[in-house]
C-alpha cells in the first residue's frame, strides 16, 4: 500500500515540474527582453519557479470563481422554479376551490336524501356533534327535532337546559340543517307520519345504544316503517358523564385530589403530559376525567370542511377558555363572525385555563372543547392550545386583522388583572371591545341549577351510569366474541 503523500510535497513537485517546462522557460526569457528593452528594473520579477506558481494561482482563481458562477446560476435557477412553484400552488388552490363550488352545485343538483334525527341535547356536546355529522353523511340535508321540556320530563326527568338554550345550541351546529322544535320524545306512528310528510323524511336517524321507554322501544314505529337506521355512539363521552364532573365540582373534591396524588391516584384523558408524573398542578383537573381518545382522524372530520383564508378578508380572532360550550359561547361567537370574513378561535390549553380560573376546572379538557368549538357553525379555524399572550409573530403568522376582547370567553372577571398585559402587542386600532354578550349564560347557570337538585341529579346519574356502562359492556364483550370467532 502506497505510503501517505504529504500535499506540499506534491504541489512543490508540480511547481518544479511546471517551472523546468521549455515553454515556461522561453516565456520567461521572452518578457525578461522586452522589459530590458523598455528599461524596467527586473531585479524584483519572477523566475520560472514563480511564474508556475502565477500559474497556479490563476488556475486556481478560475476555478474558484467558476465554481461560485455555476453555484450562483443553479440558487437563482432554483428561486425561479420555487416561485413559479408557488405560483402554481396558488393556480392549483384556485381550481380546487372553483371544484369544490362546482362539487357543490353538482350536489344541489343529485337526488335529496333527507335525514331526521330527534333528541333531547340536553348539555349539548362534541358526542351530538359527531352524531349529527354521522347522520348527514347517511343523505344531503339533516333536521334535527328537539325534544321537549314537557316530553323529557315525563319520560326521564328535568332536562338542565330548557328549550330555547336547547334549539340554540342544536341551531348553532355546522352539521345540522334544519331544526324542528317542540318534539315529542317518543316517536308514534302519527308523529313518523306527520315528519315524514311535512319535512320529506326519507330515514329516522338514532345513536346504537338502546332508547327505552316503559319498556317499549322509542322508535319502535319508525322500524315498523322500514325507516330506521341505526348510527355507532360516540364513545368516551355523554351527558350522564358531563353531569357526573359537575357532580365533584366542590372544593372539598379538589382539595381530596390533591392529596390523592401523593398516594398515586390518577385521571387519565388530558392534552399535555397527561402521564409525566412530574405533572403534579394539573391530576385534579375535572378535564383529566375524560374517558374519550381524541385522534387525528376526529379532529380530521370535524375540520373537513373547512378552508384557508382568501386574501383581501378580513381576519378575526377571539380566544378563550370555551369550557362546556354553551349558548353563550355561540352567542359570543354570532357577534365575532360578524366583525370579519373570516374567524379563528384560539382554545387554551388545560394548564393555562386552570391558572386564570383555579379550583378544578376546566370541565372538559383540550381535545374536548376544540371539538366543540369546531363543531359550531360561525368559526371558520381553531388555534389548538393557544398561547395566552398574544404576539406580534402570531398576528402576523396568521394575517389576523381585529382582536376582540371579551369576558364572556370563559374567564368573566378572573382575567381582568391580566387582560391589558397580553394583549399589549396588538396595536390599539386593531383591538375591538365586545359589547355585552345579549346571553347571559354561563357555565355557572348550570352548576347552579345541579346544586339545586344534587341529591336528584346524583341519584339519576349512578342510574344511567350503570345503564351505559352494561350497554358498553355487552356491546364490547359482543364485538370482541365476533372477533375471535371470525
Amino acid at each position: 500500500m502506497a505510503a501517505f503523500r504529504n500535499p506540499f510535497e506534491a504541489l512543490e513537485e508540480f511547481v518544479q515540474d511546471v517551472s523546468s517546462l521549455e515553454v515556461v522557460v522561453d516565456i520567461v526569457h521572452w518578457i525578461h527582453r522586452r522589459l530590458e528593452d523598455l528599461g524596467v528594473d527586473q531585479s524584483n520579477f519572477a523566475s520560472p519557479r514563480g511564474f508556475a506558481y502565477a500559474i497556479l494561482a490563476t488556475y486556481v482563481s478560475i476555478f474558484v470563481s467558476v465554481y461560485y458562477w455555476f453555484r450562483a446560476r443553479r440558487r437563482n435557477r432554483l428561486i425561479n422554479e420555487l416561485d413559479e412553484a408557488r405560483a402554481q400552488l396558488k393556480y392549483l388552490q384556485e381550481k380546487l376551490l372553483q371544484m369544490d363550488h362546482s362539487s357543490s352545485s353538482n350536489n344541489n343538483n343529485r337526488k335529496e336524501v333527507r335525514i331526521f334525527m330527534d333528541g333531547a341535547f340536553d348539555l349539548m356536546h362534541y358526542g351530538h356533534m359527531n352524531a349529527f355529522r354521522l347522520g348527514r353523511s347517511l343523505g344531503t340535508h339533516l333536521v334535527v327535532g328537539v325534544n321537549s321540556d314537557e316530553s323529557i320530563t315525563e319520560c326521564k326527568g328535568a332536562p338542565l337546559m330548557n328549550d330555547q338554550e336547547r334549539l340554540t345550541m342544536v341551531s348553532s351546529c355546522k352539521f345540522v340543517d334544519e331544526v324542528v322544535p317542540g318534539c315529542p320524545y317518543i316517536m308514534t306512528p302519527e308523529y313518523l307520519e306527520y315528519v315524514i310528510d311535512k319535512y320529506k323524511i326519507d330515514m329516522v336517524v338514532h345513536g346504537d345504544d338502546p332508547c327505552i321507554v316503559d319498556g317499549k322501544d322509542v322508535y319502535a314505529s319508525a322500524k315498523a316503517a322500514g325507516k330506521y337506521c341505526s348510527i355507532p355512539r360516540t364513545e368516551g363521552v355523554s351527558t350522564t358523564d358531563i353531569v357526573g364532573r359537575m357532580l365533584l365540582m366542590t372544593k372539598e373534591h379538589h382539595m381530596h385530589q390533591l392529596d390523592s396524588e401523593s398516594s398515586g391516584s390518577r385521571n387519565s384523558g388530558s392534552n399535555n403530559n397527561q402521564n409525566d408524573p412530574s405533572d403534579k398542578d394539573n391530576n385534579n383537573l375535572l378535564g383529566r376525567q375524560s374517558k374519550f381518545l381524541t385522534t387525528s382522524r376526529m379532529l380530521k372530520l370535524f375540520s373537513s370542511d373547512l378552508k384557508a383564508p382568501v386574501p383581501g378578508m378580513k381576519v378575526v380572532y377571539i380566544d378563550g377558555s370555551w369550557d362546556m360550550f354553551h349558548p353563550g359561547h355561540v352567542s359570543l361567537l354570532k357577534i365575532a363572525k360578524q366583525r370579519g370574513d373570516f374567524l379563528i378561535v384560539g382554545v387554551h390549553g388545560d394548564t393555562v385555563v386552570n391558572r386564570v380560573l383555579g379550583m378544578n376546572l376546566p370541565l372538559m379538557n383540550l381535545h374536548e372543547r376544540v371539538l366543540s368549538v369546531l363543531g359550531c357553525r360561525y368559526v371558520d379555524d381553531v388555534l389548538i392550545d393557544a398561547p395566552y399572550e398574544i404576539t406580534q409573530v402570531m398576528l402576523s403568522y396568521l394575517d389576523i386583522s381585529e382582536v376582540l376582547e371579551s369576558p364572556d370567553t370563559g374567564y368573566g372577571a378572573a382575567s381582568s388583572n391580566e387582560s391589558c398585559d397580553r394583549y399589549r402587542h396588538v396595536p390599539q386600532e386593531a383591538r375591538y371591545q365586545c359589547p355585552k354578550n345579549p346571553c347571559t349564560f354561563s357555565l355557572q347557570n348550570i352548576l347552579q341549577r345541579i346544586r339545586r337538585n344534587q341529591d336528584q341529579f346524583q341519584s339519576r346519574f349512578e342510574r344511567k351510569m350503570n345503564a351505559e356502562r352494561q350497554f358498553f359492556e355487552i356491546k364490547h364483550s359482543s364485538d370482541n366474541g365476533h372477533i375471535n370467532g371470525s
